[in-house]
């Protein structure tokens, strides 16, 4: 969605504090809670993106907890509820991959994440979330071909504040948080905070009698800030995440009736996950040139415990572990003057090293697989983009960018049989006369330019009017499992999307309509599909496109009073899929896009003249669907929609919540899958509500 300015004026409801309404805008203003990062935009932000983004009271007000709780506020943004953290997959406009690797780009305060078991983060404390949809390879490359989400957090020297936040709600749902900003001089500041989670879990197995989805999570990070003068800022930051949850609530499908059956298997499934993440940036901002370096680290370690087969039958059981270690260095350099022409030109470089162990046992079968690999893989990529002011408002932008990815795999496994066992473990040592095994290396080489044009005319009076048309590029990989040598690895996947849209400002910036128009014309689509005994497998499906349409309004009738409407419509379809010579998919819809998102929320904050200090109520509703869940299209979602609210009352420094999502209990599929064992999906989350005491000072 693209909106041409930040509504500035709107809900200025609270001393100097300006809560812009939600924009798509490729600008940036010094707002007090919008924090965007982007230093990659040219000095007068000539380059349109459709693009939201939300400030950190527009996250608190709209009970946003997660990366997941997007879905349907951006439009054309979904990511489902996938059982656990182990993988959590980001669609944007169609664009998307369930399992290893990821169509969408991640950042956090500029530091890349690229493994999808690592994006789903906590949201209670930063200063903003920002969305770009559309391929923005040019400038961020690897992996982004469906969008970039940018999430930014509050810099000491600029904003101090210390907040403790206890919350509690249904499923003994236990949230702590605590933060500090603190300046300790000019040029000296650090951040800490801390987060505890714990949920009893809302779905119950009825063959062990017990919640499937328990939750217990802590995140702690710290930031420290050194400005020796005012053209440079170096900040160094560190993040801590541990989880260790149950997982996979998934039933079977009533194909017939399109039902979930009771969630019935035999072996408990959990997910325990391990991440550190940290990031050197060192920024210069001079009179006429801007540079940027960015140096990353990022440690996962994490295991998967999963009934692979999801029946009372002890068919397949599987542990995965994974030990992850990336480091990334970014250098950038922008124009920073006034010339009508403004550029930016970057390079970087990535390392990552991935080793994995997977054990699937077998017990009904008496057999068991053990496989070992490490994935390295390195990547090198320079860019530039171009920008000049033809006329007035009228601008146009050429970019281009060169990926260069050396990917690896080294491949050992060992079969083992043996009578039926039932306590699900087998000792090798004791089996080695019946062993057998296969063992592979492999390499792949990939390289790829990716170009960007776009022409965009600004209006004396805001109004914004643009046209872009850009490459989308995904590098190929090997897969983790695979049934056939020729699974063993997938080809990259390449796009190029066509975009015009436009923003309108009317009723002197109180109300604003955006719109776009998209069509994507996608070649070699990465898709997943999940075998039983196997786990999940990558390849490509031919011919794909999708079209569709985005929709903002932003209006401010009152003081105080807020309505904002986001849309988002996805058209996504097999234009060419054999899967097989029996087997064909072309004309059918891509699975794991909806085909509407829609978001509703009024908000509205007084300050009365009693005891209270801030009275704030925001009502939103959120819809989402249809949802096919397989290649085959045999089981679906239907469109349907979730009623949120919040209450919260301030006085002093102490404000008190109330809040409850999914008011009206609606039935629906979070997310579904086809496995060689059946059809199988998870129910989406009950009625919650719950109380939080907040203390700022």
């Amino acid at each position: 969605m693209f909106l041409g300015l930040f509504l500035t004026s709107l809900l200025a409801v609270e001393g100097p504090e300006i809560i812009p309404a939600d924009t798509t805008t490729a600008r940036s203003y010094a707002l007090d809670e919008v924090v965007v990062s982007a230093f990659k935009s040219n000095k007068y932000d000539l380059v349109p993106a459709s693009r939201t983004a939300l400030s950190a009271r527009q996250i608190s007000n709209r009970q946003i907890n997660g990366i997941k709780e997007l879905t349907a506020i951006i439009p054309n943004f979904y990511m489902p509820d996938y059982g656990s953290r182990a993988s959590c997959p980001v669609f944007v406009r169609g664009v998307g991959n369930k399992s290893d690797g990821t169509g969408i780009g991640f950042y956090v305060d500029g530091v890349p994440y690229y493994e999808p078991l690592s994006f789903d983060t906590d949201l209670g404390d930063v200063a903003s979330v920002e969305v770009l949809r559309g391929p923005q390879g040019t400038l961020y490359g690897r992996n982004a071909i469906g969008g970039i989400v940018n999430i930014s957090t509050r810099n000491p020297l600029e904003y101090q504040n210390t907040r403790v936040r206890l919350g509690y709600g249904r499923y003994n749902d236990l949230r702590t948080q605590i933060s500090n900003y603190t300046k300790v001089s000019d040029k000296f500041g650090f951040t800490f905070g801390a987060l505890y989670h714990h949920n009893d879990g809302a779905f119950r197995n009825s063959y062990l009698d017990e919640k499937v989805d328990k939750m217990n999570e802590t995140e702690e990070r710290i930031g420290l800030y050194y400005k020796p003068s005012e053209s440079w800022l170096i900040r160094l930051t560190s993040n801590f995440t541990y989880s260790d949850q149950g997982g996979y609530p998934y039933a079977p499908v009533d194909v017939e009736t399109n039902t979930l059956q009771p969630i019935s298997y035999n072996r408990y499934s959990s997910f325990r996950r391990l991440i550190s993440t940290n990031g050197l940036g060192i920024t210069y901002t001079g009179p006429v040139v801007s540079f940027n370096s960015q140096t990353s680290f990022q440690y996962i370690n994490s295991k998967q415990a999963i009934d692979q087969d999801f029946t009372v039958t002890d068919k397949s059981f599987v542990e995965n572990a994974r030990h992850q270690n990336m480091v990334s260095q970014e250098f950038t350099l922008k124009s920073n003057g006034d010339s009508r022409y403004q550029w930016v030109v970057g390079a970087f470089g990535m390392m990552e090293h991935v080793d994995r162990t997977v054990d699937n046992f077998s017990p009904s079968a008496g057999s068991l697989s053990h496989t070992d690999y490490c994935v390295p893989t390195s990547s090198l990529a320079l860019y530039h983009q171009s920008t000049y002011n033809i006329w007035r408002g009228l601008s146009a932008t050429a970019g281009i960018r060169f990926d260069y990815e050396h990917a690896k795999t080294k491949y050992d496994n060992l079969k083992v049989k043996a009578a039926p066992f039932t306590d699900g473990y087998l000792e090798y040592a004791d089996l080695l006369s019946s062993a057998s095994g296969e063992s592979f290396e492999s390499t792949k080489n990939f390289t790829q330019f990716t170009p960007k044009f776009t022409l965009q005319y600004n209006t004396t009076e805001n109004n914004l009017f643009y046209a872009s048309v850009t490459r989308g590029y995904k590098p190929g990989g090997f897969n983790k499992s695979f049934s056939t040598a020729d699974q063993r690895s997938y080809e990259p996947e390449y796009s190029w999307n066509y975009e015009v849209g436009a923003s309108v400002n009317l009723i002197r910036d109180l109300l604003t309509i955006s719109a776009d128009l998209f069509y994507i014309d996608w070649r070699e689509m990465q898709i997943t599909s999940t075998i039983a005994g196997v786990g999940n497998i990558t390849t490509n499906a031919g011919h794909t496109d999708s079209k569709g349409v985005e929709l903002d309004i932003a209006f401010r009738p009152l003081k105080g009073l807020q309505f904002n409407a986001n849309y988002g419509y996805t058209y996504a379809r097999f234009l060419s899929y054999e899967k097989s010579e029996t087997v064909s998919y072309t004309n059918n819809r891509l699975p794991m896009v909806p085909n509407h998102t829609l978001s509703v929320d009024g908000n509205y904050t007084i300050n009365p003249q009693g005891w209270l200090d801030r009275i704030m109520i925001n009502v939103g509703l959120r819809g989402l669907g249809r949802i096919y869940w397989a290649e085959d299209n045999l089981v679906s979602q239907d469109f349907y929609a979730l009623l949120n609210a919040k209450v919260a009352l301030t006085k002093g420094i102490v404000t008190w919540e109330l809040w409850g999502k999914n008011l009206t209990d609606t039935h629906y599929m979070a997310y579904g899958f086809k496995s060689s064992s059946g059809n199988y999906a998870q129910a989406g989350k009950p009625l919650t509500f719950g109380t939080t005491i907040e203390i700022n000072f």
